[in-house]
């Protein structure tokens, strides 16, 4: 049955692979621009579920919070 959505919403189901791996639908890597080899964070909460998010944005925002925007990787405590 497919239901009619706004433009910028997207619902489907995703079967989960042998190996636990799922796949992202098409329509949905073109709303985000997820291209092969970008980086994704997944969160997880057993009481609300998963979230996939852009891993660059919120590594940027954690950086930030935790004070070491701007310092190189080996810099870091």
């Amino acid at each position: 049955m497919t239901m009619k959505m706004p433009a910028d919403k997207f619902m489907s189901s995703v079967k989960v692979g042998e190996k636990g791996q799922i796949v992202i639908p098409k329509e949905v890597r073109e709303m985000f621009n997820i291209d092969p080899g970008d980086m994704l964070l997944l969160l997880a909460d057993k009481e609300r579920g998963i979230a996939i998010v852009d891993n660059d944005g919120l590594l940027d925002m954690a950086r930030n919070i935790a004070g070491f925007a701007g310092k190189k990787e080996e810099e870091k405590p």
